[in-house]
Parts: structure tokens; sequence; C-alpha cells
């Protein structure tokens, strides 16, 4: 039997338009913060995964199942309720950060808010760059 594919994979999408495009204000102006705030702390260019992901990095992975694939090493999705920032892998243990970082609710691999201004940035960028090293420790990680 084959195993599973992702089902988000990178687009050709441009970002600034994905990003423009975004109907409601103020995410659509967070997005722009968080893309200059993903793109300064991880070096990389963003691309669209999927129909609605900013992603920056890719990692590849194979799980013992014999699932294997690549996906974006972190990366946001303005929604039309709240942000999602994508944190890989989602279950190290980020209590520390969490209890600084402000309104918010966490997933197993996403942390979820309202809006930048409920949030302390500065902590932002402590987990994506965390985050990122992380990453790039337990799996093969490329710019594209």
């Amino acid at each position: 039997m084959a195993a599973a594919e992702n089902k988000t994979r990178p687009g050709t999408g441009d970002v600034a338009a994905f990003i423009d495009g975004v109907d409601h204000p103020v995410r659509r102006a967070d997005a722009r913060i968080l893309l200059e705030l993903f793109g300064r702390v991880t070096g990389w260019q963003p691309q669209i995964w999927g129909p609605s992901i900013v992603g920056f990095g890719r990692y590849e992975y194979k799980y013992e199942s014999g699932r294997e694939g690549s996906f974006l090493v972190t990366g946001f999705s303005p929604r039309k309720s709240y942000t999602s920032l994508y944190i890989m892998p989602g279950y190290r243990d980020l209590s520390d950060q969490l209890a600084r970082l402000g309104k918010h609710k966490a997933g197993k691999a996403c942390i979820n808010i309202n809006k930048l201004a409920d949030v302390d940035l500065a902590v932002v960028e402590e987990i994506v760059s965390q985050g990122v090293t992380h990453m790039k420790a337990q799996y093969p990680v490329y710019d594209r």
C-alpha cells in the first residue's frame, strides 16, 4: 500500500498578491508584519503552500510507517477569524514562550491569534527562531 501524501503542497501563487487579497484589514496588516518578521528570522523567501499558507523553508520527512514527503518549516496563514502561526514540529514544549506570548490558542503545530496587538512580537520571533533551529537539527531543511 502506498504511503499517503501530504495534501498541502507548495504553490506558485504570488505572496504579496495573496496578502493584498486578505479581506479583513487587521489580518491583512498583520500578515504584512509577519511576512517581514518570518523573512528576517528565517532568511528564506516566502512561498504559498496550499491555498492560504505563507510558508518559509521546506523540510523532508520519512516516518516509520512509510509516509514521507515535505512540508514548510514555518509560516503563517491569515484566516477569516484568526491568524495561524505554524511552528514545526508542534510537539516541543513551548510552555515558557506561550506563557509570555499574550492572548492565543495553541494547537499541536500552530498558534492561533486574533491580532498581533494581542501578543508580544519578540516572543513570536523567539518561537520562530527556535523552531527553525530545531527543524534544522532534526530534518533535511531547504530554503525552497
